[in-house]
């Protein structure tokens, strides 16, 4: 019985390669993921900047009968404003007064995201358009 005991203490060397094991397969599996959605929420929070810009152009238009070449009179902090997470520059084109404007978001960091959906743009119109990828303001992945 005593012997027995002393046997039971403690892990062993394969016990604990095993866990290894087994969290470097969850990390692996997981980790993809985890980029995907960090990515879709800097999108997210870039397209919602570019909706902010819109709506506050033609708010400022109704006002003063011109659009604005200053995000800093449509509500933002600066212009060029920078993302809470640092991803995207939002800037907006200096239009002439009673012309159309055009807002941009751009991507700053490198990586995947770059190829991906490096741009997005929205116009007084409202129409959206992104680069490279066509697709990117309606992506759900």
């Amino acid at each position: 019985m005593i012997y027995s005991r002393r046997r039971m203490r403690g892990i062993t060397l394969i016990e604990l390669m095993i866990v290894v094991v087994i969290v470097a397969i969850l990390a692996t599996v997981s980790y993809p993921s985890y980029r995907e959605f960090a990515a879709r929420a800097k999108r997210n929070e870039a397209k919602a900047a570019l909706l902010m810009a819109a709506t506050n152009q033609e708010r400022f238009y109704l006002q003063n009968n011109q659009f604005s070449a200053d995000l800093t009179q449509l509500g933002f902090s600066a212009s060029p404003f920078t993302t809470d997470s640092r991803s995207y520059v939002i800037t907006i084109a200096a239009p002439v007064p009673t012309a159309d404007f055009t807002v941009t978001a751009t991507y700053q960091l490198g990586g995947a995201e770059a190829a991906k959906c490096s741009i997005f743009t929205i116009n007084g119109g409202g129409v959206r358009t992104s680069a490279p990828d066509a697709d990117c303001w309606n992506r759900t992945r």
